[in-house]
């Protein structure tokens, strides 16, 4: 306990020499630096902003109060973490739930771990911070990965070795943002999981990926029923474009009569035409039945 009230006395000293103009520090290098950077001070609320570089945009109300009430009690356990922008003026680097509920709380100070970064600094320890966090929904991890890839020009190599993911995990996470923004709300919202968005990203055709977004949600349907429906639409669509291409390799005069062909004979008939102009019809037969059946219409 005595341990406690020491570490606790320590941070309100580091937190009156920050409020020194004469022993202002800028920069790492500054004199007192080493005293501040890296420990915890006990900071006032009013003098931390929120980050601007935050990846996180959703904070459930009923969970920051709950929050509020065990900080209430118990103080807050975990120090958030901060940059120092000004004279005692401090920017939020992660742990917006923390501050936020330590306000409604109504604390005065918060613990703190000083950082002094610049703004790609903070902005890549937010994202990074923010991936590691258990309670982001798939759509917020994804939209975390690509800033760091736009804005700090991170790969996904580079990224794997930031977060401690495997390449392939980052771009599965990558892949959701091809979704179409309906179904991306969808995951957001808990409507469907991850797995849901995996299968339904194979699928370029964004009205088609909605339409099996609405079937999943009016048939509950799991993944793998989804991974399945995603299958039998790709295997038509692989069928309609192999049949187009036939139609479109086979000189009009063939393709006038194919009509009337498969009418003839009660069966699709399939033809092949060369380049030098010869070819052949293949017409399919199921049983004895049928070929006999067919074998009559040549009498």
């Amino acid at each position: 306990m005595a341990k406690a009230t020491k570490k606790q006395a320590l941070g309100r000293g580091l937190s009156a020499l920050l409020k020194d103009p004469e022993n202002d520090i800028k920069s790492a290098e500054d004199k007192n630096a080493d005293k501040v950077v890296g420990n915890i001070v006990e900071l006032d609320v009013e003098s931390i902003e929120l980050n601007p570089f935050q990846p996180r945009t959703n904070f459930n109300e009923e969970a920051l109060a709950e929050l509020s009430v065990s900080i209430r009690e118990l103080g807050v356990i975990q120090p958030i973490t901060v940059r120092k922008i000004d004279f005692n003026k401090y920017q939020l680097v992660s742990g917006e739930r923390r501050l936020r509920a330590s306000k409604l709380a109504g604390l005065e100070t918060v613990p703190a771990y000083i950082r002094i970064a610049n703004d790609q600094e903070s902005l890549e320890m937010a994202l990074v911070e923010n991936i590691q966090r258990q309670d982001l929904d798939p759509i917020e991890i994804a939209m975390s990965y690509q800033r760091l890839i736009d804005e700090i020009s991170l790969t996904q190599e580079q990224m794997s070795d930031r977060v401690g993911k495997k390449r392939s995990t980052i771009t599965n996470y990558l892949r959701l943002l091809k979704l179409d923004p309906i179904i991306q709300t969808g995951i957001r919202d808990g409507f469907l999981s991850m797995g849901h968005g995996r299968a339904i990203i194979n699928i370029e055709d964004k009205k088609q990926q909605l339409l099996i977004y609405e079937k999943i949600l009016s048939d509950s349907l799991s993944v793998r029923q989804t991974e399945e429906l995603v299958r039998t639409y790709q295997n038509k669509d692989a069928s309609r474009k192999n049949s187009k291409a036939t139609s479109d390799s086979v000189p009009e005069y063939i393709s006038e009569s194919m009509e009337g062909l498969t009418e003839y004979f009660s069966t699709k008939i399939d033809v092949k035409v060369a380049k030098n102009g010869k070819g052949k019809l293949i017409i399919p037969f199921h049983s004895k039945e049928d070929f006999l059946r067919l074998k009559k219409l040549f009498d």
